[in-house]
């Protein structure tokens, strides 16, 4: 591939801005796309998408949300996929019992939150446990969180908790991935933890792990600067 097409696939509530470092970085290198999920409420559906809307083959990176939705790309079309990577993201489906319980009842308390004091109120909320603790009083990157989560709806946020509490198992997706593969995620990130990636990385053949210090869930946001670095080897990578 000597351009290659990008697809950056933001998660849950995010959009462009939460790329917009890498975009920046990368333009002259790839042809870059960024998903937008609009009101899906399934990740094999966000997936559909992302295949109607590029063409040919391309390489595939996802943050979060983002991440599983770039993994149920490659269980529909592996042909397609020259290369992926996984930023802060997990693959297993909502557990059985009380901790996919205690999921559903915190997703479902955010929602309700969103609905009866809006999107900006849930965002304070949702931050504190997604960025490193001592970015918490960095204004400027709270203030593109919070901005980025009430650009969205309530109900968009209702399509994306149903689809990923209806998650399917992607478990049986790594071991089939052959393309190069980058597995990511910020040393603190509280929420897909670094020991799931590296059982990611375990079960990806070939595949480069690559942990942030001093971040937390929103590496792209983050640590721009790290997380540009590892995704222009990745994609030097690919050929």
């Amino acid at each position: 591939m000597s351009r290659p097409t990008l697809v950056l696939v933001p998660g849950l509530l995010c959009d462009a801005a939460a790329w917009e470092p890498q975009r920046a970085a990368l333009a002259a290198q790839a042809d870059i796309i960024v998903a937008d999920h609009g009101t899906l409420d399934s990740l094999p559906a966000m997936a559909g998408r992302v295949l109607a809307t590029a063409a040919g083959r391309f390489a595939i990176a996802g943050h979060s949300m983002g991440g599983r939705v770039a993994l149920e790309v490659v269980r529909q079309a592996p042909e397609r996929v020259a290369g992926l990577a996984l930023l802060d993201t997990a693959y297993q489906p909502l557990a059985a019992g009380a901790a996919g319980e205690q999921e559903r009842h915190g997703r479902l308390t955010l929602l309700a939150t969103a609905r009866r004091d809006g999107m900006r109120a849930m965002a304070r909320q949702w931050v504190q446990g997604m960025v490193h603790p001592a970015r918490l009083g960095d204004t400027a990157l709270i203030d593109a969180i919070l901005d980025m989560f009430e650009r969205k709806t309530p109900d968009v946020f209702a399509a994306q908790i149903h689809a990923l509490l209806s998650r399917p198992d992607a478990g049986p997706v790594l071991g089939t991935i052959r393309c190069p593969t980058l597995v990511l995620c910020g040393a603190e990130d509280g929420w897909a933890v670094p020991e799931r990636h590296h059982e990611m990385a375990r079960a990806i053949a070939g595949s480069t792990l690559r942990i942030i210090k001093n971040c937390g869930h929103m590496a792209p946001m983050e640590k721009p600067e790290a997380v540009t670095a590892a995704l222009d080897n990745w994609l030097g990578a690919l050929g």
